[in-house]
């Protein structure tokens, strides 16, 4: 039974804490902590990368960015473009735009780093109050990092990866995308699969789910694949959606198995990733998945994570549990459930969790296996939320003395409205279970930036659970913090010992992330249990106080 249906699991669950103490506000790095593997440089930033972020403009318009750059190892970047889609834009998206010579980044110790995208001319700037854009990262490796959007401009989160120039995608693909619709402002997903034949062109299967009322389950998906950036994308996927028959992208190739995808036609602002689907298939004997989902609802915003447990034989366990954070209603009590699964097409299942399932979130859900995860969609209509489930490897645990990196995203909730808030951190859990770090913060309306704000090192704890299931947990600071909550709570969920999925159980602040373990010295990229990348959620949040949508 959902919390939709009116279920509510709350159990207190004791666990140590740390603090997030104040810090300047300016770019210096405070008591930066190396990894222990080796220290980071700019040196960690060279070649050809693709980012995105997505997430919230400074007028609270949905907006996202994808976009690539050549960095020279040195704190130089030599060429990039950027693609740009906001519903508050009444010039419409913005295509391909060149960067400048300008644009530079740097890397610090702890494998945080700042970007400055400078456009080339102003016929390219979007932004009145700006013509750059700027990133605050944290990298895992030179290979991957994780990333938000760090101005006034917009605040947004998502990935930053090294790409590999000249790869024609041949086989087949999932894919998963999400955003926020131009007509309505409410949050809308697609996820589904295709198979690249000659001159591009795009067969396989799709689920859409509008604002968690208008669902369309395993439907025929057709299209062309054009490889971009381009002034005019070309891309192209049928939708079974008379108000948008066709939809128009810019797909740009990371490497043969990725994929990062942007919408740049009038009808939504979603972005996302295609993974190659390999495998195509969800485990056949009994497995354990550990998963994160994010979305909305009919009350609210809701983040889930958990594990979900199969037995080989398209039953899905009472082994499984789940922690939820559902329109202020919060659990951490692991409450198991249990549910189905069910091929649906090729490549493509079926997740089903009716009444009396014990499930906090949807009934039923579209399942996508790939390189980046088993892509996750809610296909009813009590509520739109997406995200993914990663196989776990046995005997996967959170290690000490080792640097991670952290990304956060959801919607801080309060009287006055919603915000998106969108976090980076780096820290260093220590032998004696205290974390050592760093986080940065921006939030929408305005972009408001919060830097350099370290871990209180002294009252800092992660606790261990049972199966791979680890609280991190902070109570508000002292001081002069100045961002949107002094401190959070966070379940996390082991994947292999490189890659922990999580989601925020503070109730005024739902939201989902993903912590993962760095290595400076790293000399090939990321291999996650058969994957070589991940699938991180994006937001969709829609402010109560969103302005009128703009119509282009």
């Amino acid at each position: 039974m959902s919390v939709r249906n009116g279920f509510v699991l709350l159990i207190t669950l004791s666990s140590l804490t740390f603090l997030v103490a104040c810090g300047s506000n300016g770019t210096g790095i405070i008591n930066p902590t190396a990894p222990p593997s080796g220290s980071f440089s700019n040196s960690n930033l060279n070649g050809s990368y693709v980012f995105s972020v997505s997430g919230l403009d400074q007028s609270q318009f949905p907006y996202v960015a994808v976009g690539a750059f050549t960095a020279n190892g040195s704190g130089g970047i030599s060429g990039g473009s950027v693609d740009i889609n906001d519903t508050g834009f009444t010039s419409g998206s913005i295509a391909n735009a060149p960067l400048s010579g300008s644009s530079n980044y740097t890397v610090g110790l702890d494998g945080r780093g700042t970007a400055t995208l400078t456009f080339q001319n102003s016929s390219n700037n979007p932004f009145s109050s700006s013509n750059s854009i700027t990133l605050k990262f944290v990298l895992q490796d030179s290979f991957h990092g994780l990333v938000i959007e760090y101005d006034g401009n917009a605040t947004g989160s998502g990935t930053i990866d090294q790409q590999t120039t000249g790869v024609t995608p041949t086989g087949t693909y999932a894919f998963l995308l999400s955003g926020n619709s131009f007509s309505s402002g409410g949050p809308l997903a697609l996820a589904g699969n295709f198979a690249v034949g000659s001159g591009g062109a795009l067969t396989g299967l799709e689920d859409f789910n509008e604002g968690g009322v208008t669902a369309y389950a395993g439907q025929t998906l057709t299209g062309t694949l054009a490889v971009g950036p381009s002034s005019t994308p070309s891309t192209t996927i049928s939708n079974p959606l008379t108000a948008a028959p066709s939809q128009t992208y810019d797909v740009y190739v990371i490497d043969a198995s990725h994929m990062k995808i942007i919408e740049m036609d009038n009808f939504a602002t979603m972005s996302g990733d295609a993974y190659a689907q390999t495998p195509a298939t969800l485990p056949a004997t009994a497995s354990t998945m550990a998963f994160t989902l994010f979305g909305n609802n009919a009350s609210g915003v809701e983040a889930l994570g958990g594990f979900i447990v199969t037995d080989g034989n398209f039953n899905i366990t009472n082994s499984s549990s789940e922690d939820f954070n559902t329109n202020s209603q919060v659990s951490t009590a692991a409450g198991p459930f249990t549910g189905t699964y069910a091929a649906g097409g090729t490549g493509r299942y079926t997740l089903a969790f009716p009444s009396g399932s014990s499930f906090v979130g949807g009934t039923a859900y579209a399942a996508y296996p790939s390189s980046g995860g088993v892509l996750l969609l809610e296909i009813d209509t009590g509520g739109i939320t997406a995200g993914a489930a990663y196989p776990q490897t046995a005997g996967a645990a959170f290690a000490a003395s080792q640097g991670y990196g952290l990304n956060l995203t959801g919607a801080n909730i309060s009287s006055s409205g919603s915000f998106e808030v969108d976090d980076v951190a780096e820290f260093t859990a220590n032998s004696n279970g205290t974390i050592t770090g760093v986080l940065n913060e921006n939030y929408a309306p305005g972009g408001v930036i919060s830097g350099d704000l370290a871990f209180t090192t002294s009252s800092s704890s992660i606790t261990a659970g049972s199966g791979g299931r680890y609280v991190l947990s902070t109570p508000i600071a002292n001081g002069n913090n100045t961002t949107l909550e002094t401190g959070f709570n966070l379940t996390f969920y082991a994947v292999d010992g490189t890659m922990f999925p999580f989601i925020e159980i503070d109730g005024s602040q739902p939201a989902v992330g993903m912590i993962i373990e760095q290595n400076a010295s790293a000399t090939t990229p990321l291999s996650v249990t058969g994957h070589g990348s991940m699938y991180v959620p994006r937001p969709m949040v829609v402010p109560h106080n969103l302005k009128e949508v703009k119509q282009k």
